[in-house]
């Protein structure tokens, strides 16, 4: 029962999870198993199937694209680039929540002993349908949240633009 109280404190730092009450928290802990990576390890990669949530509880992980995706020169080498680096209470994996699709980047360990708390897309999905208030509540917070990296890439793309390559 103590790790099920440990990731009901895990996950009340989550923004994804705000305004969950105790007992709904509760309910996804249930469902989470937790992992441990080390520096440079790979927790997911780009363009694969998977569909977790992942909340990390310690330790940072690194946000890679491929660039290659959007090339005009097919088969150039291209390195992955570093989009956003997550910590503490943050999560990743929540689009495959909405649309089960591939993965939009690759997310690695920056730190030794990363701790991620991962939650099956379909255990997360029956909660929601058999608990509606839950589901409301998730859905409302996973659409902020997406919003905001949203608005996030739209402010870097509008940067690269006015400032990057294309300037003059």
């Amino acid at each position: 029962m103590s790790e099920v109280m440990s990731y009901v404190n895990i996950l009340k730092q989550a923004d994804i999870f705000y305004k969950l009450t105790p007992t709904q928290l509760e309910m996804i802990s249930h469902i989470c198993q937790e992992r441990t990576y080390q520096t440079g390890e790979v927790i997911v990669h780009e363009g694969t199937d998977t569909d977790e949530l992942y909340v990390i509880v310690s330790g940072e992980v690194d946000v890679l694209v491929n660039p290659a995706l959007v090339s005009d020169h097919p088969g150039a080498e291209y390195s992955s680039v570093s989009i956003a680096t997550l910590r503490r209470g943050q999560s990743f994996g929540e689009i495959a929540l909405v649309d089960k699709g591939v993965r939009t980047a690759t997310v690695q360990a920056l730190q030794n002993k990363t701790r991620l708390l991962i939650i099956p897309r379909a255990k997360l999905m029956l909660l929601c349908d058999t608990y509606p208030q839950l589901g409301y509540r998730l859905m409302q917070n996973l659409a902020a949240d997406l919003a905001l990296k949203i608005r996030s890439t739209d402010l870097r793309i509008r940067a690269e633009l006015l400032y990057g390559k294309g300037s003059k």
